[in-house]
């Protein structure tokens, strides 16, 4: 049985209108934009730097908008990701805006080896949530899932 969608906004920390900032950190894969969720410690940059590592871009570490379904880098965003025990690095190549295509939630650990297909809701829009604490290999599952899908079997 899939389970209902999650709804997105319950955890912005500020709104504007509808645009919704998370404490989140995002990236890009092949165009699709990746909102990487977590309490402080949990990974968020780590996660993106190893993506970044496998192609992807950086929108925004420890602050994103999300708008109209876009990921969005905030103006003042630096070209930075931090590599916890090292310092900030230099991001790369940036992708500014990005459609919302899923959502790693590094607070909550999936308890199903092969899990439903669960999804978050914000305005309408759904996006895949993937439940990613502890899983170590989560970089290469979500950049080989944007680039090339999810089986339905």
């Amino acid at each position: 049985m899939t389970p209902l969608p999650e709804d997105l906004a319950q955890r912005a920390i500020s709104r504007e209108g509808d645009r919704l900032f998370f404490h989140a950190t995002g990236v890009a894969v092949a165009g699709k934009g990746v909102l990487i969720l977590g309490p402080t410690g949990s990974g968020k940059s780590t996660l993106a730097l190893d993506l970044m590592a496998l192609g992807a871009a950086l929108i925004s570490d420890d602050g994103i908008w999300l708008e109209a379904g876009q990921l969005c880098a905030p103006k003042s965003a630096p070209a930075l990701i931090e590599a916890r025990g090292i310092g900030l690095l230099n991001a790369g190549s940036l992708c500014p805006i990005a459609p919302l295509m899923a959502v790693a939630d590094l607070s909550r650990t999936e308890p199903e080896r092969l899990p439903p297909t669960r999804s978050a809701l914000v305005h309408d829009q759904k996006a895949m949530l993937i439940l990613g604490a502890e899983q170590h290999r989560l970089a290469v599952s979500l950049s080989h899932l944007l680039r090339y899908g999810k089986a339905d079997v």
